[in-house]
């Protein structure tokens, strides 16, 4: 058997992220060629409508790609050809086509996979659900809100008692949801409020995204996708990149074996059986330097994180202010193959500020630690249009961190550049 030392595993996973390498500098912004080779290589980015910094969907762009049009992304996601589609993934997500075509397998089981109001509005509200596919039919584009209010002009849903928000949803909405989780309609775009806009699927899906595929090759090709995009990991780790579930996982992870797809590897200090993509490769340093968001899909096997770099990582949003560690919306930086740090961000935007709520060290923090995070958080706050940054006092790391953002402002050093090698 193959094996690995656990810095080798940690290099193998960063490459398979395109996380490995510093991000590249040129002249001029990344393109949509940049973006393509990104989405590729992860398969997917969840949607998430936080947006402390910004939302969760661009974060992992930036990360790999640093200071990017994020029209770019609206562009790949609503102009057809489509790049991108949006899809019930790990959560809602955009996918690439030919994910979006895999995920047929999922949106093929609504009775089991989604969950109460969405399974059960067929047969609930079985006339709601036809008309909304109706009115649907006659538009070129409709959000809940419009749906809602056309059914209500017909007299087919009642007014809402109190407000609809988050996951307070209208029975239209219900109806909705279940015809995009079947696949019956898909997201046109978002509006500028991040409304989804809902067309029938057929007016929005590429080639690519269509055509029959059996269960058995569906569920491969998902597993096969969390295997690559992790490069090496258990089972748990590959099947929850598109949460995975069912005995017909496990067979598709032997079949995938069998095929010399996956190998078994033997990790140090791994006790369940670990397996690596054959695609994988292994780089012999890490040299990135960058901030990764809570939704990031390198984070989001928090047990694999924390087996890989020593992290325990959670994310604080709705716990108690009073009993958060280190805060609301906290970002891992990682520097080389280690994660070095940890930050709690937030955009002021009427302030024009990125500020840094607070500033932990790791018990891998270098001496270059402060000097590449300010280097990093300068990129960010340039990036969102915020002219400065301020660090509070919460926080081992905020004082060498604002030392440190004072010196790269002072000496005008060029904040793109940086990075450290692995160990």
């Amino acid at each position: 058997m193959d094996t690995m030392s656990l810095a080798q595993a940690r290099r193998t996973a960063l490459a398979a992220q395109g996380l490995h390498r510093p991000r590249r500098v040129r002249a001029g912004q990344p393109t949509m060629r940049d973006l393509q080779r990104v989405v590729d290589t992860v398969g997917l980015l969840q949607i998430d409508s936080v947006q402390v910094l910004a939302r969760a969907h661009l974060m992992p762009l930036f990360s790999r790609l640093g200071p990017y049009d994020t029209g770019l992304l609206e562009r790949a996601s609503r102009r057809a050809p489509r790049r991108v589609l949006e899809a019930w993934a790990h959560e809602a997500s955009y996918v690439t086509p030919e994910v979006y075509r895999l995920l047929a397998w999922r949106r093929a089981r609504v009775a089991t996979d989604a969950w109460g109001s969405i399974r059960s509005v067929a047969t609930s509200h079985p006339e709601v659900v036809r008309v909304v596919r109706e009115v649907i039919a006659a538009h070129e584009g409709l959000t809940a809100a419009e749906v809602h209010e056309l059914l209500l002009a017909d007299g087919v849903v009642e007014a809402r008692q109190g407000e609809n928000w988050g996951w307070n949803w209208s029975v239209a909405k219900q109806a909705l949801e279940y015809l995009f989780f079947t696949g019956e309609v898909a997201a046109a775009r978002r509006t500028t409020t991040f409304e989804r806009v809902y067309d029938l699927a057929d007016r929005v899906l590429p080639a690519s995204a269509r055509g029959d595929v059996d269960d058995d090759e569906a569920v491969r090709g998902l597993l096969e996708l969390g295997a690559r995009a992790h490069g090496v990991g258990t089972l748990r780790c590959f099947k929850d990149y598109v949460r995975l579930r069912g005995t017909v996982v496990r067979t598709a992870m032997e079949e995938l074996v069998d095929g010399g797809v996956l190998r078994r590897v033997d990790v140090h200090g791994w006790d369940e059986a670990t397996y690596v993509h054959a695609s994988a490769v292994r780089p012999r340093s890490a040299g990135a330097a960058t901030l990764l968001s809570p939704f990031d899909p390198l984070v989001f096997e928090r047990t694999r994180l924390e087996r890989l770099f020593g992290l325990r990582y959670r994310l604080e949003i709705y716990v108690p202010a009073a009993q958060r560690v280190h805060g609301y919306y906290v970002l891992p930086f990682l520097e080389g193959d280690r994660v070095t740090a940890r930050v709690d961000l937030k955009a002021d935007r009427r302030a024009g500020v990125l500020r840094v709520e607070s500033a932990h060290s790791e018990p891998f923090t270098r001496t270059t630690t402060a000097l590449a995070l300010a280097r990093e958080l300068q990129v960010l706050a340039g990036w969102l249009g915020l002219p400065e940054v301020l660090v509070s006092g919460r926080g081992d790391l905020a004082g060498p961190l604002g030392k440190s953002l004072e010196e790269t402002f002072a000496t005008g050093g060029d904040p793109r550049s940086g990075g450290a090698d692995g160990d």
